[in-house]
């Protein structure tokens, strides 16, 4: 089963690439099933129906909004109506599941709560992501700022526990590590974090979710897998056999991206089974 469960599309604010576009490249490729993945991402950015947004791009002089992006979360009646419309214009060539990315924080908790309560009737798949804490981002360094290494690597882990102890309406838990796709100081000693990813893993079985291997690595150049092998054998040793794939493509090129060599790894770490979603229900596919 080759399947891309970690995609975005027009409707990610990152993101330019038409949904069509996404999907013609899957197909292209032989993919059986994908699923979008848009950003929701409380206390950093705002719903597309709140006032006072934030726009990005122009000079700010003599440019049209068309020309601008929003800082905003996915508009879900625009992204569900769209996903309704490419099912049945693809729906024979490919299966498109309708998911969600959710940067949750510890104080926005509520709020994704909220977000379920409305529009989880439309939704297969929900990956749990950490992309701030704090509301302090990691790709431009503000949560990292003024801290060492060792404290904003563990910072990270522990708000990624805390959530995960309160916090039941997700899937899968995306990119583990994806604080070391921006530490400059290089990759944090797994020894260091293992305790605490122990304490997550167990937490993550026991309700029974999953995590992502996310090829997103590979076009970022990074020194081993996201997450990290040693990583990924952990959550395994401690009984974790929900897994999915994610390219986390926002460019069609990146559809699919490693994907064969990402399999390979699962297999020498021992996985036998990648997984897919049907209204949140775990499906196991034979690597």
């Amino acid at each position: 089963m080759y399947t891309d469960y970690h995609i975005h599309s027009e409707f990610s604010d990152d993101s330019k690439t038409l949904m069509e576009k996404q999907i013609e490249k899957a197909v292209s490729l032989g993919l059986e099933e994908i699923c979008f993945t848009e950003h929701v991402d409380y206390g950093i950015k705002k719903d597309w129906t709140e006032d006072d947004i934030e726009w990005r791009g122009g000079d700010g002089v003599g440019t049209s909004i068309d020309e601008m992006d929003p800082l905003t979360n996915a508009n879900y009646p625009e992204y569900f109506g769209k996903l309704l419309r490419m099912k049945k214009i693809y729906g024979n060539k490919i299966t498109i599941r309708n998911g969600l990315e959710f940067g949750v924080q510890e104080h926005t908790i509520s709020q994704y709560e909220k977000l379920v309560e409305d529009y989880g009737e439309y939704l297969d798949f929900i990956l749990l992501s950490f992309h701030q804490v704090d509301n302090k981002e990691f790709w431009n360094g503000e949560f990292l700022k003024g801290k060492t290494q060792e404290e904003y690597n563990i910072g990270y882990y522990e708000e990624m526990l805390r959530v995960v102890s309160r916090f039941d309406n997700f899937d899968v838990l995306a990119h583990v590590d994806l604080i070391s796709r921006y530490d400059p100081e290089g990759r944090f000693p797994f020894e260091k974090i293992k305790g605490i990813l122990t304490e997550i893993f167990q937490l993550i079985i026991e309700k029974g979710k999953g995590i992502e291997i996310n090829t997103s690595s590979w076009h970022y150049e990074l020194d081993d897998t996201m997450p990290a092998r040693d990583i990924l054998k952990l959550y395994h040793d401690l009984g974790g056999k929900i897994i999915t794939m994610g390219s986390d493509a926002h460019k069609p090129e990146y559809i699919g991206d490693h994907f064969e060599d990402a399999r390979n790894i699962l297999k020498e770490i021992g996985f036998t089974e990648i997984y897919t979603f049907e209204k949140h229900q775990p499906i196991a596919h034979e690597l």
